[in-house]
This record gives C-alpha cells, structure tokens and sequence, in this order.
C-alpha cells in the first residue's frame, strides 16, 4: 500500500524558510520520480516542483524558481522541498505525490496517482 506523508509546515514570515519532508513506503521508491504540488483557499491544485528518479533532473514553476529546491533521498525514501524567501502567495496545502507509473515526471495533477495528506505552509506579511 502506497503511503506519502508530509511533514515540516507551519507558520512563518515573509522572507523565512521552511523545508518539508515526505516519507514514502509500500512501493519501490527509487524507481519512481516524485512531486510537490499545493492547493491555496479557493484555488485548483497547482504544480510546485517534480524530481526525477535518480534525483539528477528538477523541474519547478515559474512562481517557485530560484527560490524552491527538490531533493530526493533513495536511502531513506524521501523527498524534501527547501523553500526560502517565502511570500505570502506562497501559502498554501502542500502535497507529495508520487506519479501513475515509472517512466513519468510530469507537471499536471492527472500525471499523480497518489497523494500525501498535506502540509499547511502559511507566510504571514
């Protein structure tokens, strides 16, 4: 069974940082590409950040970058997002999610076919 759970949100200023983590278990994590995605109030989910298998390649939104890092941990099945210089547009749900099969990194919600329960992330002004 197929389990992504997020961990590392909260409260913070604009400006700040914050680093979420997921854990992954029940499937082969080092075979899959994972992702980052977050839902505001009112908003659709939107892509925040994807990372291939082996952890070579990272995409992210345009919103995200330069400011968002994606890491991917094989040995302990993790993956991490590094946000820094966070803005208050940048609150939201956050999301793991892990994609429909092995060949995909995709940037859209229906690429996902397993989803974390989410971490809030609130920047406050």
């Amino acid at each position: 069974q197929v389990q992504l759970v997020e961990s590392g949100g909260g409260l913070v200023q604009a400006g700040g940082s914050l680093r979420l983590s997921c854990a992954a278990s029940g499937f082969p994590f080092r075979v899959y590409a994972m992702g980052w995605f977050r839902q505001a109030p009112g908003k659709e989910r939107e892509f925040v950040a994807a990372i291939s298998r082996s952890g070579s390649d990272t995409y992210y939104a345009d919103s995200v970058k330069g400011r968002f890092s994606i890491s991917k941990d094989n040995a302990l099945n993790t993956v991490n997002l590094q946000m820094n210089s966070l803005k208050p547009e940048d609150t939201a749900v956050y999301y793991c999610a892990r994609p429909r099969d092995i060949v995909t990194v995709g940037r859209t919600v229906l690429d996902y076919a397993h989803w974390g329960q989410g971490t809030q992330v609130t920047v406050s002004s």
